[in-house]
């Protein structure tokens, strides 16, 4: 269960970054559950002396909407503690005078309403879950296909996420039929950037080898906090499948049964 190589990084660790869904709950209908041992696993890391961060690709929903969420599951939580890519891509967009076309979905259209979005010089692809439609990818391919230069963002780039009725395609499949298409490369906002991770680092005032990532997925979670300096775990829960054990090119530096499980083993090691 506990792999040594990440039990040795305890005695340094300051700061804990979990992903959310598929590590704190399962999402769907009626907002989903939470994974059995979740909600008291976050307490006792409050309790501890560590510092935590909550590190999500979620963007089918404002930051305030997807915390109270959670909070009404009984997670002790605050939105200043969230990072999630709507906020993290309009500070660029307004940093470089863009104004996007937006493909996400409806609920997290609020988090945009400050940037100028007539006459669109870049797209911006999130989660749209059901406003995917061929006419919804046409348009943003002619917006693309209409500029100089074409300028893609994603939100994160999974493939597929966990509901409580089965798997769901993910923002990432529709971002690479864009890019095949533009013949573009998107820059990804959200995990796995390094920069999406450095940025819950900067906020905890820690280094990236103070600090644990737990997360259900093996490549973006996983790999790229490790591309970031960080040790990281695989929860098998979430979308987590027993062939990611075998991964070839991304290895865990541990994997635990759940997210209790890794707190328990954390805060044991710390005699907490």
């Amino acid at each position: 269960m506990a792999a040594k190589e990440w039990t040795d990084c305890i005695k340094n660790l300051k700061g804990v970054v979990l992903d959310m869904c598929g590590v704190l709950y399962d999402s769907g209908e009626g907002g989903g559950i939470p994974i059995p041992g979740s909600v008291e696993a976050v307490k006792r890391i409050k309790a501890s002396d560590l510092q935590l961060r909550f590190c999500t690709n979620e963007t089918q929903a404002t930051r305030e909407k997807f915390v109270a969420k959670l909070r009404r599951m009984g997670f002790d939580i605050s939105v200043s503690e969230v990072f999630s890519p709507a906020p993290a891509a309009l500070a660029i967009l307004k940093e470089r005078s863009l104004r996007p076309h937006l493909l996400v979905h409806d609920d997290v259209l609020p988090e945009f309403d400050s940037v100028e979005k007539t006459n669109p010089n870049c797209v911006v692809i999130g989660d749209a879950a059901d406003n995917f439609s061929y006419r919804a990818l046409n348009d943003a391919f002619q917006v693309l296909m209409g500029l100089e230069k074409p300028v893609l963002f994603s939100l994160g780039k999974g493939r597929y996420y966990k509901e409580t009725d089965g798997l769901k395609l993910d923002v990432g499949v529709f971002m690479k039929a864009l890019e095949y298409a533009c013949d573009v490369e998107a820059e990804v906002v959200g995990k796995p950037a390094p920069m999406f991770f450095q940025s819950t680092l900067t906020d905890m005032g820690i280094q990236p080898q103070e600090a644990l990532m737990i997360g259900d997925d093996l490549v973006n979670d996983v790999g790229g906090a490790q591309n970031c300096g960080m040790k990281a775990l695989q929860v098998r829960t979430g979308k987590y499948r027993p062939s990611d054990e075998k991964h070839p090119t991304v290895t865990a530096d541990g994997y635990v049964n759940n997210l209790a499980e890794a707190v328990d083993v954390i805060l044991k090691h710390r005699g907490q």
